[in-house]
């Protein structure tokens, strides 16, 4: 049986979403080749969950690897949201608007991050709101009128995960809901906030799995691909990376 990774090459046309390859429990070896893959089928890589030391391996990897011109010629690392991305992001689409993401506090800033670096691979520009937890609420209230011209809110947060109840009560926007693995005894590794945001009664919540930075970013992408632009016209989906 072959140990060679399988490629989703036609995610992208299906449904307007690149590939997330998952790198925590991958060698530097098989991220580099699964990267080099994707290039060299001219798709957008993102690695996620890449430490520190083996992000350096896989650059190494990779080093000296030939790109189209003007285009970065080597994998790039992203520390803060512990991801590599080849090439780096394209520019923001105006019709897609902008997702505010936010942190209860900065030990969530990693997950936001992460989200922030998914919504660039495809476009999407956004906000960073950090430290807005719910235990100092004047800050977070503080930030509403920003608030409101963001087309989708991303709040990440750990202990008991109020944050994103009190967003969607204050809110009309989509309210995606990320539960960190932050917190005391228990808190549980993210359970509590996750059990939390699945229990919120702000109606129309949406709550993604722990620390899952990625999956909410691809669920705000869906919901701006489906709404109409800041121009009242259905964006579409446009792919810079495929030229379509």
């Amino acid at each position: 049986m072959s140990q060679e990774a399988r490629l989703d090459l036609g995610r992208r046309r299906r449904l307007g979403l690149v590939e997330a390859v998952w790198g925590e429990h991958k060698s530097a070896e098989q991220i580099a080749a699964v990267m080099r893959g994707l290039r060299q089928a001219g798709e957008l890589a993102l690695v996620t969950r890449v430490a520190e030391e083996k992000a350096a391996a896989v650059l190494e990897l990779l080093a000296g690897s030939e790109a189209p011109p003007g285009e970065h010629p080597e994998p790039l690392h992203h520390p803060a949201a512990r991801c590599l991305t080849w090439p780096a992001p394209p520019p923001a689409d105006p019709f897609l608007g902008r997702v505010a993401v936010l942190s209860g506090g900065s030990s969530d800033l990693t997950v936001a991050t992460e989200a922030r670096l998914s919504l660039a691979c495809h476009g999407v520009a956004s906000d960073l709101v950090l430290d807005v937890g719910v235990a100092g609420l004047h800050r977070l209230l503080g930030e509403l009128e920003g608030l409101r011209q963001a087309r989708v809110l991303i709040a990440c947060a750990g202990m008991e995960g109020a944050l994103p109840t009190v967003l969607a009560g204050l809110l009309p926007q989509p309210v995606i809901g990320v539960p960190v693995a932050v917190g005391y005894g228990v808190s549980a590794g993210g359970r509590t906030a996750l059990m939390g945001m699945l229990a919120s009664c702000a109606p129309g919540l949406t709550v993604v799995n722990i620390d899952n930075g990625y999956g909410a970013a691809m669920a705000a992408l869906r919901i701006l691909q489906l709404a109409p632009g800041p121009g009242g016209s259905p964006p579409g989906r446009s792919h810079p990376e495929d030229g379509s």
